[in-house]
């Protein structure tokens, strides 16, 4: 402190001493330091914003290539028995430097099961991958309370339907008959057909899988009480009630046959499907009957008009 004391004052003594011209151009130099050390201060500044702002990579392993990411996802979907080492090992032979955890964390987060849970294949996988067509019977009650049985085949893939028959006595010696006859009229529509789904009703017999057998169609007996096996029928009869029989009132036979025969052409050739990307099972492919959009629409009644279509006016 006193060190510091004796510098000022010599300083100030210096000054004193000095004449005024030494004490300006000493005032002119130190203005001129001032402005260069301002002039660093600056130029400092900046440099040290520069190192703390500039981008850093965040921390852990670097991002997966979007490409790359559904390259990986594509093989597991594809291949429903890879797991991801195997998926990785693809990678790499193609070249992409990934590692294999990273290929299993991909899937996890897309939501793809392990290999063991997307090999295994449900019922409704196996019957559309065996080309298989359903049958069973809708019961139909009349005003009279007379019941009839409509025996129906629908196609699993397609979704198409094919009236068997209707009766009010559906014994195993009329649906045998029935079977024949489809083959017979219908054949054509089973030509791509390996399986038959039935349940186990007392009219399906031994005699009436053999009519498929010989067709070289297997038959798939679902379990005792088990409608569920038999979904697609089941939908199909719960669609005719909903859009049509749940709508009306039969009377007799050629009624419910007339009703139920043009709904089925309505279902095959009009009724959109969401399985089937809202597209019918036989959409028609006449000129005449797929037209462009226009702006006038035509509303055509089907089935004594409790169900209506809808197309393009000429």
């Amino acid at each position: 402190m006193h060190r510091l004391l004796y510098r000022l004052l010599v300083t100030v003594v210096t000054l004193l001493a000095r004449s005024g011209r030494d004490k300006d151009l000493e005032i002119v130099v130190l203005r001129h330091q001032l402005i260069v050390l301002r002039h660093q201060l600056i130029v400092l500044r900046r440099q040290i914003d520069r190192h703390w702002t500039q981008s850093r990579r965040p921390p852990g392993r670097p991002p997966i290539a979007a490409g790359l990411r559904q390259l990986a996802v594509r093989m597991a979907r594809e291949n429903p028995t890879w797991g991801y080492r195997r998926i990785h090992g693809e990678l790499v032979g193609l070249g992409h430097t990934i590692g294999a955890s990273t290929v299993w964390q991909i899937l996890k987060d897309t939501g793809i099961e392990p290999a063991p849970a997307r090999t295994s294949v449900t019922w409704s996988q196996l019957l559309r991958s065996q080309a298989a067509v359903a049958c069973d019977f809708a019961t139909v009650d009349t005003a009279l309370l007379r019941r009839f049985y409509l025996l129906f085949f629908i196609d699993v893939t397609t979704r198409e339907v094919t009236l068997g028959g209707i009766t009010t006595h559906p014994t195993a010696a009329w649906t045998i008959q029935a079977a024949r006859n489809l083959f017979m009229i219908d054949g054509g529509k089973l030509a791509d057909t390996r399986a038959l789904v039935r349940d186990r009703g007392s009219q399906f017999t031994a005699a009436f899988d053999e009519v498929f057998r010989t067709e070289g169609i297997e038959v798939l007996k679902t379990p005792v009480r088990t409608p569920v096996a038999n979904s697609f029928a089941e939908r199909w009869i719960g669609t005719l009630r909903r859009e049509l029989l749940d709508r009306t009132i039969v009377w007799n036979r050629q009624q419910l046959q007339r009703l139920v025969v043009d709904y089925i052409d309505h279902y095959n050739r009009h009724r959109p499907h969401r399985s089937l990307q809202q597209h019918p099972p036989s959409p028609p492919h006449s000129p005449d009957e797929a037209r462009p959009p226009t702006a006038e629409v035509i509303r055509l009644p089907r089935c004594d008009g409790l169900v209506n279509e809808y197309k393009n006016a000429a």
